[in-house]
């Protein structure tokens, strides 16, 4: 599980961040709030130990948390000793960053309210099963508008009237993580694939393990772990201000080309357009990083955001494929109905006629191979020989594309 684990806990250490906004390529600034990654593994594949590593990142959140409802324990103390006179106190605002699963959505926006006024801090769930999101959004139907509000940190809730003024309108902040086995997470999805709420959850895919016959052992973590783990967290904290990480951003543009061409490969729109938010994901996950690496960046940290990024695109098509091509193949055929380099399919050298014959196996209109042709040419991808009328594959395609 340590790699299926990997991009879960970006969610947990960006909700440590408040007070921060990082620059994105298209010079919009950002919060690195709003991560939110699903961890989709059959059941016994140990998808459970995500709760306790979760538990350990976020023991400053718990103390915190224990502290804020201390308050609300001692204001029923003294509300029951005042009687019914005047005096009685007014009940604390209670602001939880570690609120339980079984949060309701009235609580989740009123726990963002009192978040919002100390210090706009981020508030973190992590959801055992997959349909306890629809009791913290009030119902599957709000899941698809509560969720994409949290990612594009825009204000939720229904303004209400109180003695105080208008209230009830709080920008979410928030990060989520979820785990679910694959038939779970394929039905509660089944309609946001093509809202954007899909697009903008990271999913994270375990295939089904081998029968090896062992049963997993629970560890504990030595007080050295957590002195460790604890410096880190405290960088994350203290980060406050504006920031440009300019090898990220560039790495970013990077990728974003290399998207394109991938989806031309494929001639693939759907792959095009999640892999836009696959991208955010991987450059919050980078700005993440470069905070904990006392705001410095290394090459390692951008092949392990380029890594989250594919991991990312290739668990959505693992899982969702035959969905996101409204088939009715079954899970176990899921993996085999991605999107397919269909010039990795091709010759080195070939003609028009293999092409719109290859473009029919895969379930493409013959009508589409001449744009094709052209914007593989146009990327140079593949050269046209008016000799001998074949197209051949170049070698900048052949060194960098070629599986």
């Amino acid at each position: 599980m340590q790699e299926p684990l990997v991009p879960m806990f970006f969610p947990i250490l960006g909700a440590h961040i408040s007070g921060s906004e990082f620059q994105y390529p298209d010079l919009s600034w950002k919060e690195p709030t709003g991560m939110m990654a699903n961890l989709v593994a059959h059941s016994g594949d140990n998808k459970g130990q995500l709760t306790k590593l979760a538990n350990a990142i976020c023991r400053d959140f718990t103390e915190h948390d224990m502290a804020e409802i201390k308050k609300i324990l001692e204001w029923q103390k003294m509300k029951t000793t005042k009687g019914a006179n005047k005096d009685k106190p007014e009940r604390p605002a209670v602001a939880l960053r570690f609120p339980p699963t079984d949060t309701t959505n009235p609580a989740f926006i009123q726990n963002a309210m009192a978040l919002e006024a100390n210090g706009a801090l981020t508030q973190y769930f992590n959801l055992p099963e997959v349909e306890m999101a629809d009791r913290l959004c009030g119902g599957h139907k709000q899941v698809s508008v509560l969720l994409r509000n949290i990612y594009d940190r825009e204000r939720a809730g229904a303004l209400r009237a109180t003695a105080d003024g208008v209230t009830g309108n709080p920008t979410i902040r928030a990060c989520f993580t979820i785990s679910s086995n694959p038939n779970s997470t394929r039905k509660f999805y089944k309609y946001e694939l093509t809202n954007g709420t899909f697009g903008r959850m990271v999913f994270s895919y375990k295939p089904r393990g081998g029968r090896d016959g062992k049963i997993p052992r629970q560890g504990n973590y030595a007080d050295q772990f957590y002195q460790q783990l604890d410096e880190f967290l405290v960088r994350l904290t203290i980060c406050k201000g504006r920031f440009i990480i300019r090898p990220l951003n560039r790495l970013v543009d990077h990728l974003a080309q290399d998207m394109a061409s991938l989806a031309d490969l494929t001639d693939d729109d759907l792959l095009f357009e999640i892999s836009h938010r696959s991208l955010v994901a991987g450059w919050k996950a980078g700005c993440v990083l470069w905070v904990l690496n006392n705001q410095t960046w290394t090459k390692s940290m951008g092949e392990l955001v380029e890594w989250l990024v594919y991991h990312d695109l290739w668990s959505k098509m693992a899982v969702f494929a035959d969905m996101l091509k409204d088939g009715e193949t079954s899970l176990a055929e899921v993996v085999k109905t991605g999107p397919k380099n269909m010039l990795d399919g091709l010759p080195d050298t070939f003609n028009e006629t293999q092409l719109e014959a290859l473009r029919e196996r895969v379930g493409k209109d013959k009508e589409g191979t001449n744009r094709q042709l052209r914007v593989w040419m146009s990327r140079g991808f593949i050269t046209y020989s008016n000799q001998t009328g074949v197209y051949t594959k170049t070698e900048k395609y052949l060194g960098k594309f070629k599986v």
